[in-house]
């Protein structure tokens, strides 16, 4: 099934997945160690969700019906530069990663292989979870598709993507 915008090809880079990737290949660890390419990260982040909420509070759609949805004509590369630039942009799946898992590698493992099960292990759970997610919300589709309903819901979800940008922007290296 291919849709409108981003087509079949749009969910290819799973959100975090790049993440935890980056992190088991030593992006965290860069990160971590240059003040200034945190800071490149942190605001680039920062000015996209910022841009992304101001864009849903100006322009909330109407419907989430694909008829008002403007085409995307994107081959297989272009869906994955866009689904990677998404993904490299956001900088809490970073900084998750970097605070969170290290926790779970026990010590005398090799810290890859082990990494990379724990995000496979990740990559399960998420695709169970917006498995669940959608056969709940089937059932309510009538009510979340109406006007008023989504309008909301994107001014909603901007305001949250304009504070979580102020939060980041504001926020210090520990």
């Amino acid at each position: 099934m291919e849709g409108r915008s981003g087509g079949r090809y749009g969910d290819l880079p799973r959100a975090g997945h790049l993440g935890t990737l980056a992190a088991a290949f030593g992006l965290t660890a860069l990160l971590a160690a240059s003040e200034t390419a945190f800071t490149v990260v942190k605001w680039a982040g920062a000015l996209y969700l910022a841009w992304l909420g101001i864009g849903l509070i100006l322009h909330p759609r109407a419907s989430l019906g694909i008829a008002e949805t403007v085409p995307v004509h994107d081959d297989a590369r272009a869906a994955f530069r866009r689904g990677l630039l998404t993904n490299l942009l956001n900088p809490k799946v970073g900084i998750f990663y970097m605070t969170f898992m290290p926790q779970f590698i026990p010590p005398h493992v090799n810290v890859k292989e082990f990494s990379l099960l724990l995000t496979a292990i990740q990559a399960i759970l998420s695709f169970s979870w917006l498995a669940l997610l959608v056969a709940l919300t089937v059932p309510l589709g009538r009510f979340l598709s109406s006007p008023m309903v989504v309008r909301r819901m994107d001014r909603l979800t901007g305001g949250i993507f304009i504070a979580f940008s102020l939060k980041l922007a504001l926020s210090r290296r520990a």
